[in-house]
């Protein structure tokens, strides 16, 4: 019964809830999170003016954090203490970006190629433009509502917070809970355990595909590694900060190696991403709707912008202002979507396409680095997807301690249990794929957008309040410099 319950769900969020008919007879099908998240990113797009475009060298700026201020005199006054346990806006993008960067990047391209052809890449793209702006508001929003964390130091929030506090002064009174706001903190929690058989099972697959390791042990060697980290206080935070810039940097590196001695079919590959975007032979072959929607999904899906995920991380900030952390989420899907996914279709897509004919998943992945790099292109994406399933896992306990914290107040039985919870799903995915826990865990993101994309539109225009101050403010110390 359950089972089943869990199966229609599913189908709702995920299916094809309406199909647009195309020219040449075939037809684009569009599931229910789409058509929240797409309008909604266009939506507020438009309504920041392009912030992706327009405020991109401010969303790099973002990311030095809070300096001193200077007086009249031109010394710098003191810097305000520091909230004890805070991240800065830095830490908080190596956090979000732990979660965004992850199987999606690897695999979920490769599937997405696969199914869509090269175009998918193109509508990938233009997805992650529009998902900035609402990684944006949401971010900002969380800042606005973040509230001291007693347990851990610093701050915490996200969307159950925000959602809460909206509801307290719409109903004008002080409440325990709102029940908007449970529902997205027990949807978060039942998504983040259900990415933690996925992420183990991901992992064994690959390496007893690529060196025939027994999933057993690769799975008591993760589980072993991550109960170190996360069953320790404020271990997770210095993980992340020491393995997620080595690890985007070092695929960034490769794949730039592997442009530069490809560098003559370049060309080639960026005419066929707009050429099967937009090019009437896939529109008369029937495969546009496969393009778009490939495209449009792995871009949604993978930067996560909408879902509620990244708030969480976003909340933790000690920043000047609610926009600066806006800002440096939005930089976060551009990281996740615009180089991170790109680097893998480069790597598919340089490689000549009578060798790949028939690929998918992993195989096709691990053929394509095999052309590139011979074996050590096996081991290096084997290595590559470890550590970014890794790092998805012990991003997915850090936004998990809002959400607990939410549900059952300020106590450390309820996080360690959590962790315990996880790290048991951790063990068990790597042993057999469940896929009615994967199933639920993708309920839960579903649900988790669902009630998020409702309160934006009835809060969006507080963080849009927020960037016309920031931007009057920049536009007036522009003016006294001038002058």
């Amino acid at each position: 019964m359950i089972t089943k319950l869990i199966e229609i769900v599913y189908s709702f969020l995920w299916g094809d809830l309406i199909q647009i008919p195309l020219p040449g007879g075939s037809s684009v099908g569009i599931s229910l999170l789409i058509i929240l998240l797409i309008p909604m990113g266009i939506y507020f797009t438009v309504r920041t003016r392009f912030l992706p475009i327009r405020l991109f060298p401010d969303m790099v700026r973002a990311l030095v954090g809070t300096k001193a201020k200077k007086d009249a005199d031109g010394k710098s006054e003191k810097k305000e203490k520091k909230e004890k346990g805070s991240l800065s806006t830095f830490q908080t993008l190596i956090v979000s970006t732990a979660t965004r960067v992850g199987m999606g990047n690897l695999v979920g391209v490769v599937a997405a190629i696969s199914a869509g052809g090269a175009g998918a890449v193109f509508w990938m793209w233009v997805t992650a433009l529009i998902g900035s702006s609402t990684a944006f508001i949401e971010a900002t929003l969380a800042q606005l509502y973040k509230e001291k964390d007693p347990l851990y130091g610093g701050y915490r929030g996200g969307p159950a917070y925000y959602m809460h506090r909206y509801m307290e002064r719409r109903q004008k009174k002080k409440k325990r809970y709102s029940l908007i706001a449970v529902l997205f903190a027990i949807s978060g929690l039942i998504c983040w355990c259900g990415i933690s058989q996925v992420i183990s099972n991901s992992v064994t697959s690959s390496l007893e595909n690529a060196f025939s390791v027994p999933p057993l042990y690769t799975t008591i060697v993760l589980v072993a590694l991550a109960a170190v980290i996360v069953l320790r206080k404020n271990a997770t935070v210095k993980v992340l900060d020491l393995l997620v810039p080595v690890m985007a940097v070092c695929y960034f590196v490769l794949t730039i190696v592997i442009i530069f001695r490809n560098i003559g079919s370049l060309p080639q590959v960026f005419e066929r991403i707009f050429q099967e975007a937009f090019g009437f032979r896939q529109i008369a072959a029937g495969g546009f709707g496969a393009v778009l929607m490939n495209g449009i999904k792995r871009g949604l899906f993978s930067n996560e912008a909408g879902s509620g995920s990244a708030p969480c991380a976003a909340a933790a900030a000690e920043c000047e202002n609610p926009v600066q952390a806006g800002l440096v989420q939005a930089l976060g899907v551009f990281i996740d979507t615009i180089v991170i996914c790109s680097c893998t279709a480069m790597i598919m897509l340089l490689v000549p396409e009578d060798l790949v004919a028939g690929l998918s998943g992993m195989e096709l992945l691990q053929t394509a680095m095999r052309y590139h790099l011979g074996e050590f292109g096996v081991i290096f994406i084997a290595a590559t997807l470890f550590m970014f399933s890794f790092s998805t896992f012990l991003g997915i306990l850090f936004y998990a301690r809002s959400n607990v914290a939410y549900l059952f107040g300020n106590n450390w039985l309820s996080q360690t249990a959590y962790k315990v919870m996880a790290l048991v799903m951790l063990f068990a995915g790597g042993l057999a794929a469940y896929t009615v826990v994967w199933d639920l865990g993708d309920v839960g993101i579903g649900l988790m957008t669902i009630f998020n994309t409702a309160i934006l539109y009835l809060l969006g225009g507080e963080a849009l309040k927020e960037l016309r101050e920031y931007e009057a403010g920049k536009a007036c110390k522009k003016k006294s410099l001038e002058e």
